[in-house]
């Protein structure tokens, strides 16, 4: 008789079989029928920080990604089962042995300039641009692609060097933005002067943004799917002050907010609110886990038993309960317990202030010779205040800290630039380990020019071999072994300061339809919102 599987495997297992079904073709698009719901009108939303920039293949910011994924469009989008879905793909198939995998495009497709999209996109996108600019998906690109081809105008075959076994999970948005090649080719990706006016081919076109005050989107008149969108446009408003947010939610000036749009403070009162939905559903891709990441590369970081004093410095209940007002669960290692692969046997850090002075002690470092600066994490005011709670606590332990104010343009300039002592970042997780988790490990990707790359320099070449080894495995059984070997040394090393995993609260008044329908929430094109008819 054969042994259960561990949970990980059973969820693999099923999704594989799902995974199967879908390869013999793609179900019916998404969101055809709007009876009952009216044509037109301006959703109000808010954009929450201000994004340093819409081209989306650049950055990766919550932000960019909220109103980007509007305006660019992937191959697939996800259920809130992680089964992968058309978008622009209407079906694809794969090889048996797993190094194959070809999708035929959707008809009648059109950037927003009018230049008809192509396979020739697709190919440009993935083997050019996302390769060279994308922080996220260039490793699995340059690690795994061998080739990819276009196969006549609506046909793309991509080949693999090796089997990775979550392919299929990468196609989200985000990961895999496609990019008009009349636009970007032989240009600078980073100056290019559409990278300020986007251009991509979904629902919503870029109509304004005016710093500080808003970004309006227009309706896409040569949208692919007869009939939508359903709204005529879209405006994310700026308003720096969270208060501020909710009061304007409560008014009705803006009708809908995303998770950190408000205090969590707030969100018991908004969600009695009559008319008002509250969700906490769409992050089933993204399962999003908060860390502190630490500078390995100087003092007093460089040293493990520093870092350890910290986590047993920081009581990780208080946080959520007290900061984030419950909407959180403490996380025991970098994989999210909603993630492919979790395993909750790792070393663990409690909240002990006695232990985490002893281990300063032993480490023999000095730390309050030097101020510890804090970047501070500009995502709104539990941040803030989480960056004053550790700056309270670490002074417990002997440190001196001054933190230092940022908005997000500058605060990811300067963790790219690893340019900070200490911050704070969350993760997403992308539903595998191989997407979501390894890039902020792996000795290969501590490379400036992004927040999400491995920031702290960590470095490992045990882990290295590990994440390599589990990505190609096709086993589930043998994919948790390694990733549980893995979790053990991350946590046991402090390569990154886990938290918690995140929940996020979506508000909407109740006449808006279809907001949250899929694994990546908010983040969708928003092509078959509409309002109620009245």
């Amino acid at each position: 008789m054969k042994p259960p599987l561990p949970r990980s495997s059973h969820r693999q297992a099923s999704i594989a079989l799902a995974l199967a079904a879908a390869l013999l073709g793609a179900a019916s698009v998404r969101g055809q029928s709007v009876q009952g719901q009216t044509q037109g009108g301006t959703l109000s939303a808010i954009v929450q920080p201000e994004p340093p920039t819409l081209m989306l293949g650049l950055n990766q910011q919550a932000p960019t990604i909220y109103v980007a994924g509007k305006i660019y469009q992937g191959l697939l989008t996800y259920d809130a089962q992680l089964r992968p879905q058309p978008a622009l793909a209407r079906s694809w198939k794969a090889s048996s042995d797993g190094l194959s995998y070809t999708f035929e495009l959707q008809r009648g497709v059109k950037w927003h300039d009018g230049k008809p999209f192509s396979a020739a996109d697709v190919v440009f996108s993935v083997d050019k641009f996302l390769r060279t600019a994308h922080p996220r998906s260039r490793l699995v690109i340059n690690r795994y692609l061998d080739s990819i081809t276009a196969i006549g105008e609506h046909g793309v075959e991509f080949k693999l060097k090796e089997p990775f076994s979550p392919f299929m999970s990468l196609f989200v948005v985000d990961n895999m933005p496609m990019i008009p090649k009349h636009i970007y080719e032989g240009s600078d990706f980073y100056s290019n002067p559409a990278n300020q006016t986007p251009i991509g081919t979904g629902p919503f076109k870029f109509k304004e943004w005016k710093k500080g005050s808003h970004i309006v989107l227009t309706r896409n008149p040569d949208y692919w799917k007869k009939g939508l969108p359903c709204l005529d446009e879209i405006v994310f408003r700026v308003i720096p002050d969270a208060a501020s947010r909710a009061v304007a939610f409560e008014k009705g000036d803006v009708q809908l907010l995303r998770g950190g749009d408000v205090d969590n403070v707030d969100i018991k009162r908004l969600k009695a609110l009559p008319n008002v939905t509250m969700s906490t559903r769409g992050w089933e891709m993204y399962a999003p886990l908060a860390f502190i990441s630490m500078n390995q590369r100087r003092p007093p970081f460089d040293n493990l038993k520093v870092r350890q004093a910290v986590m047993h410095a920081i009581n990780r209940k208080f946080i959520v309960d007290n900061i984030f007002f419950g909407m959180g669960k403490i996380a025991t290692g970098p994989i999210a317990s909603t993630t492919l692969y979790y395993d909750q046997n790792v070393p663990q850090y409690a909240f002990d202030l006695r232990k985490a002075r002893a281990l300063i002690q032993e480490s023999g470092v000095n730390v309050g010779a030097t101020p510890v600066r804090i970047l501070s994490f500009p995502y709104g005011s539990a941040w803030d205040r989480l960056a004053e709670y550790t700056r309270q606590s670490l002074e417990q332990i002997g440190f001196k800290v001054q933190i230092e104010p940022a908005d997000a343009g500058g605060w990811a300039k300067r963790l790219g630039d690893f340019d900070f002592d200490l911050t704070f970042n969350f993760t997403y997780q992308y539903g595998d380990p191989a997407l979501g988790v390894a890039r902020h490990f792996l000795s290969t990707n501590a490379v400036k020019g992004s927040p999400f790359v491995n920031n702290q320099g960590y470095r490992n070449p045990k882990v290295d071999a590990l994440f390599a080894n589990a990505a190609a495995a096709r086993s589930p059984e043998l994919r948790q072994k390694l990733y549980s070997e893995v979790q053990n040394i991350l946590m046991a090393e402090v390569a990154n300061g886990v938290l918690f995993e995140i929940e996020n609260a979506t508000f909407h008044q109740k006449h808006i339809r279809n907001l949250v329908q899929t694994g990546i929430g908010l983040n969708e094109s928003f092509d078959d919102v509409c309002f109620d008819k009245k």
